[in-house]
């Protein structure tokens, strides 16, 4: 059996990272915003009340409802879940994002530091 290969990938600069890790939560909250819209879409269509559905939809009895109902309830709690955990994400790519400016504006404040010749001590 051989082992799976991954896609080459090219070198990026940390801040690189950080955007793709932006770009990944956006897709990702576009997908779940599709399911939420499909899972309301399969309510109305099982209550008749989705546009272009009426009389396409034959009767629906209490049990059967209860059990769309259901299913559209256990969806929408998977996509809340994936909510907190795209909430951490993102949490940790602005974290890193900022952690990130502070050091370039570091390096680029010592490096002005070094081009003016002016010597800075820290009292100990």
């Amino acid at each position: 059996m051989s082992m799976p290969k991954f896609p080459e990938v090219p070198e990026l600069t940390l801040e690189d990272s950080i955007v793709q890790i932006f770009s990944s939560i956006a897709m990702e909250e576009l997908a779940l915003s599709h399911i939420i819209n499909s899972e309301g879409e399969k309510l109305q269509y099982v209550l008749g009340t989705l546009e272009g559905s009426r009389g396409a939809v034959p009767t629906i009895s209490l049990s059967d409802l209860l059990k769309v109902n259901e299913s559209v309830r256990n969806t929408l709690e998977t996509a809340s879940m994936n909510q907190m955990f795209l909430l951490g994400k993102l949490s940790a790519a602005v974290s890193g994002f900022s952690r990130l400016k502070d050091c370039e504006n570091i390096k680029n404040s010592q490096n002005s530091r070094n081009e003016s010749g002016g010597n800075y001590y820290v009292n100990a």
